[in-house]
């Protein structure tokens, strides 16, 4: 496939210093490095790599635990007490 068209991104100094350590240890280059990103992906059809939220999950993930909580604080079933709770629950104190 022929190479027609250039691509510029700004990035901070320090970041772009130590990925091209990181790359490097591969055998890439900067630009090298960035075709492979574009062409996996292109091929796969998603972005090759886990992008989590602050809290660690995917952010589909968070948005169902956010929903469930809100269910959960909305519909769930409240105790007045933990002998409430744990006979509720069939647990011997």
């Amino acid at each position: 496939m022929a190479t027609d068209t250039t691509i510029q991104i700004r990035i901070d100094t320090k970041t772009k210093r130590e990925s091209k350590k990181i790359f490097a240890e591969f055998g890439l280059d900067m630009s090298s490095a960035l075709k492979l990103f574009l062409h996996t992906t292109v091929r796969n059809k998603s972005v090759p790599v886990e992008l989590l939220t602050v809290n660690g999950y995917t952010p589909a993930f968070e948005k169902m635990l956010l929903a469930e909580s809100a269910d959960a604080l909305k519909n769930g079933k409240r105790y007045t007490d933990l002998d409430e709770l744990f006979k509720d629950l069939d647990i011997q104190k």
